[in-house]
């Protein structure tokens, strides 16, 4: 007999266990397939970062010298200087643009058509988006064509100037990125309320001050959430820089962090090295998030 301040354990019923299982079931590819592809490559790294390794054969390990030779290596400063003028550039116009379409679309009939217009290059293919930039931004390209048609000048290079080619990757960088902005800032929109922009144009105030005054201030966690992603996703670029512009642009112009990572590992067989830009990659994303979350008190208006 049990004492009376014990008490039996209730019995699992049968169909709970089998619920358990059908859990365990279900969630075991997606935890196998994070397990594999994304927290294994991350210790991998981590661990060849501080080795000698080209692929075969035994490690060796070396220390921090991976590292000293990345932090001194000309090429690599350069995928560093270029990745941040494509982040800096991207980002701010990519925000500004999609708020500024997202609020013009919000007000006009048929947005459904509008968003998914906009949205199209996001679903497409980056190498599909690359190649067809591609043909745009040829010296015969129709780009090219009709700025020199219009300006009368010679028919610009884009691909093969140093002086504009890192321009070009960023232009095809925010089209590419517009859409998926534009449907975050027009769901955004959606929690201001009708009631307060009814107020402000009652008070007399204009487009530009009800823009400026109450939908900038109620839209910035979006745009704060955004602009995170957005750096992320730019200190990232490789895609469209591989396809658009072979082998790092002329005199390296395009060349970012993820190409530089990619030609030393897959190119070169350089395995250390390349996990340590890799790391380092990782070490300027955390930096530059925690630089973003020190402007969040002063710059984002969470509703009370």
């Amino acid at each position: 007999m049990l004492a009376p301040n014990q008490s039996a354990a209730t019995p699992i019923a049968p169909w709970r266990k089998r619920d358990k299982l059908w859990a365990v079931f279900f969630l075991a590819p997606q935890t196998i397939g994070i397990m594999v592809f994304t927290i294994l490559p991350f210790i991998l790294a981590f661990v060849l970062a501080f080795t000698d390794w080209n692929g075969f054969g035994p490690l060796r390990f070396v220390g921090l010298q991976n590292f000293i030779v990345q932090l001194t290596d000309p090429l690599f400063i350069r995928a560093v200087i270029n990745t941040m003028i494509i982040a800096l550039v991207t980002v701010p116009i990519g925000l500004f643009l999609a708020i500024v379409i997202a609020v013009l679309i919000n007000r006009v009939k048929y947005k459904t058509l509008y968003m998914v217009m906009f949205f199209a290059p996001v679903v497409t293919s980056s190498v599909a988006v690359a190649l067809i930039w591609q043909q745009l931004l040829r010296r015969d390209g129709m780009l090219s064509t009709v700025i020199a048609s219009v300006l009368g000048v010679d028919p610009p290079d884009w691909l093969n100037d140093p002086r504009l080619t890192l321009l070009a990757v960023c232009a095809v960088t925010i089209w590419a990125s517009l859409g998926l902005n534009v449907v975050i800032f027009q769901a955004g929109l959606q929690n201001i309320s009708d009631s307060v922009l009814e107020a402000a144009s009652i008070d007399g105030a204009s487009s530009l001050r009800t823009f400026r005054s109450i939908i900038l201030p109620m839209l910035s966690p979006t745009i704060f959430f955004q602009s995170i992603i957005a750096f992320i996703s730019s200190l990232q670029t490789f895609d469209i820089v591989f396809v658009l512009v072979k082998n790092a642009g002329p005199e390296n112009a395009t060349r970012t962090i993820v190409y530089h990572v990619y030609e030393l590992g897959l190119q070169k067989g350089q395995m250390g090295v390349s996990s340590a830009a890799a790391i380092l990659l990782l070490i300027l994303s955390v930096v530059i998030t925690l630089i973003q979350f020190g402007f969040e008190k002063k710059l984002v208006h969470y509703e009370d």
